[in-house]
């Protein structure tokens, strides 16, 4: 059997409500042990990762899910957090 995209999305998110009830020392090493698990991926599967990101966002821009910023607004906002 092939899992579509919204297979894995309700895996995902079944996994992820598995995962919250667990203590926090529990959900700590899974954290570590997942992103350790993204160490070792090559250039092409991280390019690949990006792009998929990129176009999720772009979604969320169409749909009206997210908004955009001019960049030098983000980035004034992000120096008057740091003063």
């Amino acid at each position: 059997m092939i899992e579509t995209i919204g297979d894995i999305h309700m895996n995902v998110e079944k996994l992820k409500g598995e995962a919250l009830q667990l203590n926090p020392e529990a959900r700590a090493y899974l954290a570590r042990e997942l992103l350790a698990s993204l160490d070792n991926m090559s250039e092409a599967e991280i390019e690949s990762l990006w792009l998929d990101e990129a176009l999720h966002r772009d979604d969320d821009l169409d749909k009206g899910i997210a908004k955009a910023y001019p960049a030098q607004e983000v980035i004034d906002r992000a120096r008057s957090r740091l003063k």
